[in-house]
C-alpha cells in the first residue's frame, strides 16, 4: 500500500504501489515514481521526473526536470542534482540538459552530478564525489573530480580481474573488453 506522511506533499497522480514518501518531501504534479520506492524526509522532486521501481532516495535530495532514474537505483542522503550548465537567476537562455542513472547505480551521501551525464549499470559513486562525466557500467568511481578506480559486481563487491576475467565472491563472472569496458558473462 503507498503510503504518504502526512506533512509530505504530493500532486502527482503517477505513485507506484507500495511507494512511501515521508514528512517534508514535495512531488510535483508530473513526476513519475515506480512501485516500492522510499522518498526520504525534505526531498524534492520536480515536474518531469521519471524513477523506476525500487529506488532509495535518501533523507535531503531535490530532484530536478531532466533527470531519469532506473529501476534498484540508491540515491545516498544529501547527493545533489543539477540540469543547467551554465545557471543564471532568471535565465532567459535556459537549457535543460537530461541526467540518467541507469539500473542498480549507487550514488554515495554528498556527490554531487553535473547535468548531461549518464551513470552507468550497476556503478558505485564514492560519497562526496563531483561527478562531471559520464560512468561507464559496474564502474568504481570517486574524488573531486571522480576518477575511475576499478569495477564493482551487481552485489556491490569490488572486482579482482586476471587475464581480463574476474569472479566475484557471489559467482557472478564479468570480463574487460578491449576498451576496458566491463561486461558480466555469467550472472
Amino acid at each position: 500500500m503507498t503510503f504518504y506522511d502526512k506533512h509530505a506533499i504530493v500532486e502527482s497522480d503517477a505513485i507506484g504501489v507500495n511507494t512511501r514518501v515521508w514528512a517534508f518531501s514535495h512531488v510535483m504534479k508530473n513526476a513519475a515514481i515506480g512501485e516500492d520506492c522510499n522518498i526520504g524526509e525534505h526531498c524534492f522532486i520536480e515536474s518531469g521526473v521519471q524513477i523506476g521501481n525500487r529506488v532509495t532516495v535518501k533523507n535531503g535530495i531535490s530532484i530536478w526536470d531532466g533527470v531519469i532514474i532506473g529501476d534498484n537505483v540508491f540515491l545516498g542522503p544529501h547527493m545533489v542534482f543539477t540540469n543547467d550548465l551554465l545557471p543564471r537567476s532568471k535565465n532567459q537562455n535556459y537549457k535543460k540538459e537530461i541526467t540518467k542513472v541507469e539500473n542498480g547505480a549507487s550514488i554515495g551521501a554528498n556527490v554531487t552530478l553535473l547535468c548531461g551525464i549518464t551513470i552507468g549499470k550497476f556503478s558505485m559513486i564514492g560519497a562526496g564525489s563531483v561527478v562531471t562525466k559520464s560512468v561507464a557500467d559496474f564502474s568504481l568511481v570517486y574524488g573531486n573530480p571522480a576518477k575511475h578506480v576499478g569495477y564493482i559486481c551487481k552485489c556491490g563487491e569490488k572486482l579482482i580481474f586476471e587475464n581480463k576475467n574476474s569472479k566475484c565472491k557471489c559467482g557472478n563472472l564479468y570480463n574487460l573488453k578491449e576498451n576496458n569496458k566491463c561486461e558480466i558473462i555469467k550472472n
